[in-house]
């Protein structure tokens, strides 16, 4: 891939831009060979799943800088000022083709870009997200609601300059942090979700839940994960970090394995963040999957009183039943931890599909679970350019 801004040291975001991309591929293999070393080392390394080495990014996080009338969107250089990145190659083609839209839009709603030496402005950032379908959801993150009224005033010449957008919101970000939302939203359009489709399962996105940057990678993770467990056929599956539901839901589709005593699969998901809780249960119900669960919990904390306590609320995913057949875990950076490894090591779960997204952990967290044998580990590629990629393990207590 060859990308002018990085050639011009205006962004080395990509630090691997100047390796081909075979070899960027080869060296995340031996990474994970050797963080798992012999003690870990799997029965099958299945291939890599590589990605496209350009336009592949289904969301860009684009700082607002410049000034109304000649905003860029991008990044922020030493100084704090505004670099443009519009045609950022990492991007799908539908994320480029809008972006010079929406900075003509900064200018229509006179959104003055956040200065951040100086901590005045209202536009922070604009979130743009596109589905397999080429639709766009749009978040402009403002330091408060001053602008909202020129924003919704110009909503429909967006709308209309525009036709693939169908969410739109404002996000609300008052405090000087470098973090990229904050706790408040706000949406503006009718429809308050994305459908983000994938191997036969719609996931729809609400504005804050988060989804893998790399469609087509996440469609083959989801794929594997549904292979590997159909092969097992579990009748009951726990999805721990379950995000949107991307997981749970490829394991519980229609046709996916064995019934259990109820007639199907029990699937339950547990996810800390209420806004991708609310996106799965929307997807479940409108595939009409009636046993996914869906629960706003600490993952560690549930698995750990699941089991033990009494359920106090009929129906309750997982309180008061036995550990299932299978786990999948999908954690943060930082793993699973000693807490939950040590509950899969003294539980009766059989089976563990675990997707992590750093190797390190992946490796710290296997050593604390030995009852458990690797028989097989795949990477994949969902950070082209970067260090950065998902590895994923399939676990079978020996």
């Amino acid at each position: 891939m060859q990308c002018d801004y990085f050639d011009a040291g205006l962004c080395r975001s990509c630090t691997l831009l100047d390796r081909p991309y075979p070899v960027q591929v080869a060296e995340k293999e031996v990474r994970v060979r050797d963080l798992l070393g012999e003690r870990h080392a799997p029965a099958a390394w299945l291939p890599t799943l590589t990605s496209l080495e350009s336009g592949f990014r289904n969301k860009a996080k684009m700082v607002v800088g410049g000034t109304i009338d000649e905003p860029t969107l991008g990044i922020l250089d030493g100084r704090g000022q505004g670099v443009d990145l519009r045609g950022c190659g990492l991007h799908t083609a539908g994320i480029q083709e809008a972006l010079p839209t929406l900075a003509a839009f900064v200018t229509r709603a006179r959104l003055l870009p956040y200065d951040v030496p100086k901590r005045r402005g209202e536009a922070k950032y604009v979130h743009v997200t596109e589905s397999p379908s080429g639709e766009l959801m749009v978040r402009f993150v403002l330091r408060s609601e001053q602008a909202l009224p020129r924003l919704r005033a110009e909503l429909p010449w967006l709308l209309e300059a525009l036709p693939q957008v169908a969410v739109v919101s404002v996000n609300l970000l008052p405090e000087h942090k470098a973090v990229l939302e904050g706790a408040d939203e706000i949406v503006l359009t009718d429809r308050e979700t994305l459908t983000m489709q994938l191997g036969g399962v719609d996931l729809e996105l609400r504005p804050q839940s988060f989804f893998q940057t790399n469609t087509a990678i996440a469609a083959g993770l989801y794929a594997q994960a549904a292979e590997w467990v159909d092969a097992i056929d579990p009748a009951t599956v726990w999805d721990l970090y379950c995000g949107v539901g991307g997981f749970a839901l490829h394991v519980a589709r229609p046709g996916a394995g064995r019934t259990s005593r109820h007639g199907h699969r029990e699937v339950v998901g547990i996810e800390t963040s209420e806004e991708a809780v609310a996106s799965a249960r929307g997807s479940a119900r409108r595939a009409g999957l009636e046993h996914v669960r869906f629960a706003a919990d600490d993952a560690t904390r549930f698995a750990t009183t699941a089991s033990a306590t009494a359920s106090t609320e009929p129906g309750s995913p997982g309180t008061g039943t036995a550990p299932p057949e299978l786990v999948i875990v999908n954690p943060p950076r930082r793993g699973i931890g000693a807490t939950l490894a040590g509950w899969l090591e003294e539980s009766d779960v059989e089976h563990v599909v675990y997707s992590s997204c750093n190797p390190v952990t992946l490796a710290s967290d296997l050593d604390a679970m030995p009852s458990f044998d690797v028989v097989a580990t795949r990477v994949f590629d969902m950070f082209p350019q970067t260090p950065h990629l998902e590895a994923m393990a399939l676990l079978h207590r020996r």
